[in-house]
């Protein structure tokens, strides 16, 4: 197989809100999408706030270690030109990832549909696990 013709399929679900785990989760994927992998990202738990419209731009960095450290790491990848959060969504979106919203967690943190931050859908509990996440070669959680 020719290497540009790897088609591999990924599922990646992000079950978290702080920034570097929501970092991690999106940079992979990318990276996977771009080296040729079908990519879908399902948001769940707590991670269902990194696709609200007004939240994405309130995730915390390191909120457990402090603000001196969260400001450190901010500080480094903006000093890095790393992209924002909502830049990777765009992009993760315009090369095609699939990125999915937990129905089941929605209605816990309050969420609707017209919340969700454009070109993320709604997952379907029936089929997510059956037809994503099964047969998917790849499974990673963040």
């Amino acid at each position: 197989m020719a290497e540009g013709k790897i088609k591999k399929s990924v599922s990646i679900m992000c079950f978290h809100d702080e920034l570097i785990q929501v970092y991690n989760a999106l940079m992979t994927a990318l990276s996977l999408l771009r080296a040729g992998a079908r990519v879908t990202i399902y948001f769940g738990a707590k991670g269902i706030n990194v696709v609200h419209r007004d939240k994405i731009g309130e995730l915390a960095c390191l909120p457990d270690e402090g603000d001196k450290a969260g400001k450190s790491v901010l500080d480094k990848m903006e000093e890095m030109n790393l992209p924002e959060v909502e830049d990777l969504f765009i992009m993760l979106t315009a090369e095609g990832a699939t990125i999915l919203a937990c129905p089941l967690n929605m209605p816990l943190f309050g969420m609707k549909k017209s919340d969700l931050i454009d070109g993320v859908e709604v997952a379907d509990p029936a089929t997510y696990y059956k037809d994503v996440v099964m047969k998917a070669e790849i499974n990673m959680t963040f």
